[in-house]
């Protein structure tokens, strides 16, 4: 893991908690797209455990870090568990915690704001959430280009790439062929037990309709 040690100023330092690495690379890949290249540095780490060990929350030496970016459903120690174990360091400069889940449940998400969490992002990470991280740091952006992603007020169906207007549909499109790209290594995993579940349906419905024409007598019929 990089400790984000000689980032140079003016990029974000976020430390990335997942189990998913799907959720994973989707961030990864959202926070390094062209419109907001050289703009994040992200290090990403699977388990609430070793992001305690990466902060120095277990032996007292803490890790720059500018963000925690984790999801709330992880086993062993949750996102939650995370969160407060971080709001309680006695740190002068205590580090800004947003915390992603795929459920948009108000009890969760007052729990965990309730507990100090700067924000709360319902997963997938969008190029449209990316503001909602910066307006909850301290870092300011390093170039022109993330102030007026920041800052400025966009119509509702553009968004800023490169400083050129891109209509929103078409960078709608990409980040789904970007979460798309990212899933499908891990869901072809499952394609060999969908092939052989549809067969045992098929099989299964086939037997069916021979014992329905059985007990009709149309079974022989057939012959």
């Amino acid at each position: 893991m990089d400790g984000g040690g000689g980032v140079e100023e003016g990029v974000m330092r976020v430390l990335l908690v997942d189990d998913s690495p799907v959720d994973r690379k989707v961030v990864q890949l959202v926070l390094g797209s062209t419109t907001f290249a050289g703009s994040f540095h992200v290090t990403a780490v699977d388990s609430a455990k070793k992001a305690m060990e990466f902060l120095g929350l277990k032996d007292g030496k803490e890790q720059a870090i500018d963000m925690v970016l984790t999801d709330y459903c992880m086993p062993e120690m949750t996102g939650y568990d995370l969160l407060k174990a971080i709001k309680a360091m006695s740190s002068l400069k205590p580090i800004p915690v947003i915390v992603m889940s795929s459920e948009n449940e108000p009890q969760r998400i007052s729990r965990c704001l309730k507990a100090g969490a700067e924000d709360y992002i319902v997963k997938p990470l969008q190029t449209k959430d990316v503001p909602r991280l910066r307006s909850c740091s301290n870092v300011k952006p390093k170039d022109a280009s993330c102030n007026i992603v920041n800052n400025r007020k966009l119509h509702a169906d553009h968004i800023i790439v490169d400083g050129a207007s891109l209509p929103g549909r078409r960078a709608h499109i990409t980040e789904i062929a970007m979460i798309l790209h990212s899933s499908s290594a891990g869901l072809s995993h499952y394609f060999p037990f969908l092939f052989k579940f549809i067969l045992l349906v098929y099989a299964i419905l086939c037997l069916g309709e021979l014992l329905h024409r059985w007990s009709k007598g149309s079974f022989l019929s057939m012959w």
